[in-house]
């Protein structure tokens, strides 16, 4: 993970997998994470950095915000104790919603559309005692659908 620092510098994290490069701005209230996505298609458990980003906020109780401003990506809470449990979701995301079924959008990535559509790209946590409220197995994942590209998440945390 790299943190932007507000001359410009990044400063590396010991979690930095080249995945991830976090911009802060402001009072860490809002906060933007760069994702390089490295497939057309792949769900990457981001639970690790938001949980950083939150405990750096200093925000004991609240919410999270998580956004993803694009239209073939996606976000979503699932079980992130067991990898093949990505790899059914993609699938049969995949089988519902296959590439190249006579789709008339013009750049060839209307499946991409689709599943970003029923993802969705929104997620909503609470914050409470420091910590996300997630259930045991539970994690975030940010979903690409036409990679591999550059992306942004958006966070925002509200103190309450």
């Amino acid at each position: 993970m790299m943190i932007k620092l507000h001359a410009g510098r990044y400063l590396s994290d010991s979690l930095n997998n080249n995945k991830f490069k976090i911009n802060l701005e402001g009072a860490a209230m809002f906060n933007v994470l760069d994702v390089k996505t490295s497939r057309r298609v792949e769900m990457i458990d981001i639970t690790l950095k938001i949980n950083s980003l939150l405990l750096e906020s200093g925000i004991k109780d609240g919410a999270c915000l998580l956004f993803v401003p694009h239209t073939t990506a996606g976000i979503t809470i699932n079980e992130n104790a067991d990898p093949s449990v990505e790899a059914d979701i993609i699938h049969k995301l995949d089988s519902l919603v296959p590439p190249h079924s006579g789709y008339t959008h013009a750049e060839g990535n209307s499946d991409s559309h689709i599943k970003s559509t029923v993802v969705g790209q929104s997620v909503n946590l609470i914050v409470d005692g420091g910590r996300m409220v997630l259930g045991t197995w539970q994690g975030i994942f940010f979903c690409e659908f036409d990679g591999p590209r550059n992306r942004k998440l958006y966070i925002k945390f509200i103190e309450t």
